[in-house]
């Protein structure tokens, strides 16, 4: 019987994605997201089921996404349906319901204490069984399953120059983060190689060779590849920098400067920050000596993490052997 995983393109596809084999939800599994070049490249090869793109708070884009996702309860004999958000969600998930499907909804772990408005509203949906990735919300409606950064660490290394770069804003449309840019701009060495994943960002007049989208498989391999990683604070790039074995600087997108509708990134900044993960900045307070901070770190990650049981039975948590985390560059 077919599992559908279902999130949307981004940060939230990254998570699941994570997530995935800790799951055993088995090898029969449709994935529901919007066709992007990171979708296509991190489900290549995966049975997907291509939805239309799906904003936050476009009840339009819900709507249609609701219908056009009515066939996947037809075409294949769905046992188990499990999203990490965010509005493709509200579209699936409640009809797996209606038809008596296991439904489950893991809430984002950009929400430290408090759910998203997809998580309340899908919380209040009677049978929809709702896990947090903090176990700062862990009450209610609410069940904590694991966090996303307890499987690394990061260690100081001996410090090295900064001859390659990986900068990316994400993907998400209507919000520039040209602040950032700006400020770093100026600040990458001379001769650096720079992959410049920008978004929707207006580069006009930065002199740089900025690409919007950057599939998922070639953004890892050049994460891998680079000295250090510079990002906004989205979840996204945030796991994929630590499964590369790079200690990113995640600068947090805000609200008050139009960058994002909240400041749910300074919540990840912060969190990732005081675990040692990051190096957190403000886009105003960057300097060059932040990148050869972060260029001169290792990553560890646990090579043997329990498996986590979204039916609601928790496992005692086991003793992880951590392994350093290959990295290519230089």
């Amino acid at each position: 019987m077919t599992t559908l995983l279902v999130a949307n393109d981004g940060g939230h596809l990254m998570q699941l994605h994570t997530l995935r084999p800790r799951l055993g939800v088995g090898d029969d599994v449709v994935w529901v997201t919007p066709r992007t070049p990171q979708t296509e490249s991190l489900l290549a090869g995966q049975r997907v089921h291509w939805a239309l793109p799906c904003p936050p708070r476009d009840t339009r884009a819900l709507a249609r996404n609701a219908l056009a996702c009515r066939s996947l309860f037809a075409d294949h004999d769905v046992s188990l349906v499990v999203s990490t958000g965010a509005a493709l969600a509200l579209a699936v998930l409640p009809q797996a319901r209606l038809r008596g499907i296991e439904t489950v909804y893991i809430e984002s772990a950009t929400r430290l204490d408090a759910p998203s408005l997809s998580g309340r509203a899908l919380a209040m949906v009677p049978g929809i069984t709702t896990f947090s990735q903090s176990s700062a919300l862990a009450r209610g409606h609410w069940q904590f399953l694991a966090s996303p950064w307890e499987l690394y660490e990061t260690a100081p290394a001996v410090e090295r120059p900064v001859r390659s770069m990986v900068v990316s804003l994400g993907t998400q449309d209507g919000y520039g983060f040209r602040r950032l840019l700006d400020r770093l701009v100026p600040l990458v060495p001379d001769g650096a190689e720079v992959l410049w994943q920008t978004g929707g960002t207006d580069v006009t007049g930065l002199g740089i060779d900025a690409r919007e989208r950057v599939p998922s498989e070639e953004m890892a391999a050049a994460i891998r590849a680079a000295d250090v990683v510079v990002a906004h604070a989205g979840t996204g790039i945030a796991l994929m920098a630590l499964e590369n074995g790079k200690c990113p600087i995640l600068v947090p997108r805000r609200a008050m400067h139009g960058e994002h509708v909240d400041d749910h990134q300074l919540t990840i900044a912060l969190e990732l920050a005081l675990r040692d993960l990051c190096v957190s900045r403000d886009a105003d307070s960057l300097k060059a000596r932040d990148l050869v901070a972060a260029a001169s770190r290792t990553v560890t990650k646990v090579t043997d993490p329990p498996p986590l049981h979204i039916s609601g039975v928790r496992i005692p948590r086991q003793r992880s052997r951590r392994a350093p985390i290959p990295a290519t560059g230089a």
